[in-house]
C-alpha cells in the first residue's frame, strides 16, 4: 500500500509539472525598478550624454531590461529603469546591477534629469551641456 501511495504522489507531482510547462510557466513581466545611485559624468558638449545607474534587485527573478527616457521639456528629462521579472521560484538574495543609460541629445544649457522609481519617488541630478 505504501508503494502505491508513493507512486501516486510521484505521478501527481510530474503531471503538475507538465501542466506548468504547457501553460508557459514561468511568465515574465516588465516593471519599473528603483535605483540607489545615478552617476552622470560632466563635460558634455551637444553629443549624447550617458548616465550610470545602479541598485539592488530584490531577488534572482529580476534582470535588467531597458531604460525609458522621456523629455517633458527641452531641459527636463525623466528616466524610468525597467526590469524583466520572471514569475516563479527565485533565490531570495539581493542582486546588484549597474547599467549605462543613453539619455539622448541635449541642447546647450542646464538640464534636470529625474530617475523615477516604481513608487513615484525620484532621484534628481543636474547636468550642464556646453
Amino acid at each position: 500500500m505504501k508503494l502505491f501511495s508513493t507512486a501516486l504522489s510521484a505521478a501527481l507531482v510530474f503531471s503538475s509539472f507538465g501542466a506548468f510547462a504547457q501553460s508557459g510557466f514561468p511568465k515574465t513581466v516588465e516593471q519599473v525598478v528603483n535605483i540607489s545611485t545615478a552617476l552622470i559624468p560632466s563635460g558634455f558638449d551637444n553629443s549624447s550624454p550617458v548616465a550610470i545607474v545602479s541598485g539592488l534587485f530584490p531577488n534572482s527573478c529580476y534582470s535588467w531590461s531597458r531604460a525609458d527616457v522621456a523629455h517633458p521639456t527641452a531641459f527636463t528629462h525623466e528616466v524610468r529603469n525597467m526590469a524583466n521579472v520572471q514569475l516563479g521560484m527565485c533565490l531570495m538574495v539581493m542582486v546588484p546591477f549597474a547599467e549605462e543609460v543613453e539619455l539622448g541629445r541635449f541642447a546647450p544649457g542646464d538640464h534636470s534629469i529625474r530617475f523615477v522609481n516604481g513608487d513615484g519617488t525620484y532621484l534628481e541630478k543636474t547636468l550642464q551641456v556646453r
